[in-house]
């Protein structure tokens, strides 16, 4: 009997021994560090699912450049804000620069500044000279200056020429999506909304690209939750650039961020500015990486920023850490 008893409570206990056994897994797995991934513009119509996809197909090459790979259970969220975006873009109905005159509107006089200060911040980065810009403009008699449309469009044309890259339109258009979020706060509110919705209080990665960049740091430096971010990176971020980082005063380092890294290329006219003292002052300072070789046609993909080797490896190392 008593050697039937030993028996029974060896089986009990090595079962309870194999359950207890899978409780740290478990755990481990619920409570792993998360990936949010937060795009830029230009996004409006495409399929959110296949946008997660290229994003981690570009991280798997830039992980496999240095000898690793992707967590198999890694928990990614990718939240779409673009056709939100894309509806405010169409109900502000604000004309691009190069269609004001074919449009025959009045332009919005708050946005043509914002833009020319964007415009001019950039050129003078990028290297574009006042003659380029004289080229540019002509014999026009109008006085220089930013509420001049047409000078404001000898600067874009210009920086498209000579700016390394980046075309006239999409400068336009990136310019006028941003100055939406940061200056509208019924579309602020709307696109942070879906953003903040991705994030919970499980230790979760970030990754902002371009606008995506603004938004996720609005989103965690306003964020009232217990929020544990471990590294949030940013690439091809507008951020040190002086009209948009006006608009987010005062400047203030997140609180749930740990680290806080920045990758850029310096041909990329949209991130030509790194996120140091100088442009981006906040403390803790942050981490400015500078030697990527973006290989998208106008140097702003974030295929380009993702696939670079030290971008996957920074990442991956706060994944697994």
């Amino acid at each position: 009997m008593s050697s039937l008893f030993d028996r029974r409570e060896i089986l009990w206990l090595s079962s309870l021994g194999a359950i207890l056994s899978m409780v740290p897994k478990a755990l481990a797995a619920s409570n792993g560090i998360r990936l949010v991934m937060v795009h830029g513009r230009a996004q409006q119509g495409l399929d959110p699912v296949a946008l997660k996809a290229a994003w981690l197909d570009a991280l798997a090459l830039g992980a496999k450049s240095v000898g690793r790979s992707l967590p198999e259970s890694l928990e990614v969220t990718f939240p779409f804000y673009a056709d939100i975006l894309d509806k405010f873009v169409r109900d502000f109905d604000i004309p691009l620069t190069e269609n004001v005159r074919a449009k025959g509107g009045q332009i919005e006089d708050e946005f043509l500044v914002f833009q020319a200060q964007i415009a001019e911040s950039v050129r003078l980065r990028a290297g574009v000279t006042d003659q380029q810009i004289d080229t540019e403009y002509g014999a026009n008699p109008k006085p220089k200056g930013p509420l001049n449309w047409e000078w404001v469009q000898a600067i874009l044309r210009a920086l498209d020429k000579h700016g390394g890259g980046m075309g006239q339109t999409a400068l336009q258009t990136i310019t006028r999506d941003v100055f939406l979020y940061t200056t509208r706060a019924g579309v602020r509110d709307e696109i942070d909304r879906v953003v903040g919705a991705a994030l919970t209080e499980q230790p979760t990665v970030v990754v902002g690209h371009s606008l995506g960049s603004i938004v996720a740091y609005n989103v965690l430096r306003s964020d009232r939750r217990s929020l544990r971010i471990p590294l949030y990176l940013t690439v091809g971020s507008p951020l040190g650039i002086r009209a948009v980082r006006d608009q987010l005063r005062p400047l203030r380092y997140p609180q749930p961020i740990e680290r806080w890294y920045n990758a850029y290329d310096p041909r990329d006219v949209i991130a030509l500015y790194p996120l140091d003292q100088a442009n981006f002052p906040v403390s803790p300072a942050i981490e400015n990486y500078s030697l990527v070789k973006n290989h998208t046609d106008n140097r702003h993909g974030v295929v380009g920023y993702l696939d670079d080797p030290e971008v996957a490896k920074r990442l991956l190392d706060a994944l697994t850490s």
